[in-house]
């Protein structure tokens, strides 16, 4: 048996460009320059190229040209996860997916694990099996981490245990120095009231909501709505879209690996999701001063805007009550624009060195 030095392994199955994607990035790039023997493991090679060249990276043989199920992607990661484990028992591994299967295995090969929960359970752990299989699975890692105290009080009170709250690492530096690429965009007109949607195309996220209140008042306010994405929703959003003439107001691209430059454009960024952990859209958009509408759904948006006083929060499905909250906004664009100013002015809470020092310390604990 090869025999290798004590190591951290971060793991990651799929990556497709959502905000954990985001986070795994900017935290595996902070911990390589604090720590020797790296490893990422994941089934996606479309990102090598952000992560620090000194972390070694394990990807699938499959070609990325094709689509695979996630949990295809899951099971070929925990292949090679088993594998990178079996030439060190001595590994810490670091799960950011799949955290059930992750966790088993550490019992199964005895490996130390932290786990970090990514999304609301709200939205994931309805079914009565899966919670009492995850309140014994979740006792079991050296720490579960979350990314806001909305999410760990709802965690530990349905799951009994005590999770860890480290906030998502905000690089504000990056995200204005992307902002400033202009893109070739000509859908937006300067008397336009300019939304934007920046979401995967989920049911999690439900676009239709924000079509249906766009619909509602389509015709009395003077309104572009830019919706950027990816996922199998997409032909249900242009479907919608299609069929109620909206064609000429709501513009969909898919996923941009610059999406700052498009936020800078517009006047108010909008999210209609149904559950979240701490959505870093909201993070971005108050970074450029944008003013935001959000649902105030479990967990995050809430907290972010502290309950309000950043932006206008609503119900979840309620496309009525944003109809009414965007046309509120549209009247005083600029006495509204105080909320994102202040809310610029408490980003210090997610600031990247510091939360990304909170992930160094704990894992450097078991290393």
């Amino acid at each position: 048996m090869e025999n290798i030095e004590k190591g951290l392994i971060l793991f990651m199955p799929s990556m497709e460009g959502g905000g954990v994607e985001k986070n795994i990035i900017i935290i595996a790039n902070y911990l390589a320059k604090n720590l020797k023997n790296i490893s990422l493991i994941t089934f996606d090679k479309k990102f090598n190229k952000k992560f620090n060249k000194n972390i070694k990276i394990i990807n699938s043989n499959f070609s990325n040209q094709k689509k695979y199920s996630k949990y295809f992607k899951y099971l070929i990661s925990i292949y090679l996860l088993i594998k990178e484990i079996n030439k060190s028992k001595k590994a810490l591994v670091f799960c950011f997916q799949a955290n059930m299967y992750c966790i088993i295995l550490s019992k199964l090969f005895n490996f130390n694990i932290i786990v970090r929960s990514n999304s609301s359970p709200s939205g994931w752990s309805n079914n009565y099996f899966k919670n009492i299989i995850f309140k014994i699975l979740f006792k079991i890692p050296k720490f579960v981490i979350v990314n806001s105290y909305i999410f760990k009080k709802e965690l530990d009170k349905r799951f009994n245990i005590s999770s860890k709250v480290i906030y998502n690492p905000l690089d504000k530096i990056a995200i204005l120095q992307k902002s400033k690429k202009k893109p070739n965009l000509k859908f937006f007109k300067k008397n336009d009231l300019k939304l934007i949607n920046i979401a995967r195309f989920t049911d999690q996220k439900d676009h239709l909501t924000l079509l249906k209140a766009i619909n509602r008042i389509k015709d009395v306010l003077k309104i572009k709505l830019l919706i950027i994405g990816y996922g199998s929703n997409k032909k249900l959003i242009k479907r919608y879209i299609y069929e109620n003439s909206l064609k000429k107001i709501v513009k969909v691209i898919n996923y941009q690996d610059n999406p700052y430059q498009y936020l800078k454009l517009s006047d108010c960024l909008i999210l209609t999701s149904l559950f979240e952990g701490l959505p870093n859209v909201l993070l971005e958009a108050l970074t450029l001063k944008k003013f935001i509408i959000s649902t105030d759904c479990p967990t995050g948006p809430n907290e972010i805007l502290l309950n309000g006083k950043y932006g206008f929060l609503f119900k979840i499905g309620d496309y009525k009550q944003l109809s009414t909250l965007i046309l509120k906004y549209s009247k005083n664009k600029k006495l509204f624009y105080k909320k994102s100013i202040l809310g610029f002015k408490s980003l210090n809470r997610f600031d990247y060195k510091n939360n990304c020092e909170k992930y160094l310390k704990i894992i450097t604990q078991f290393l």
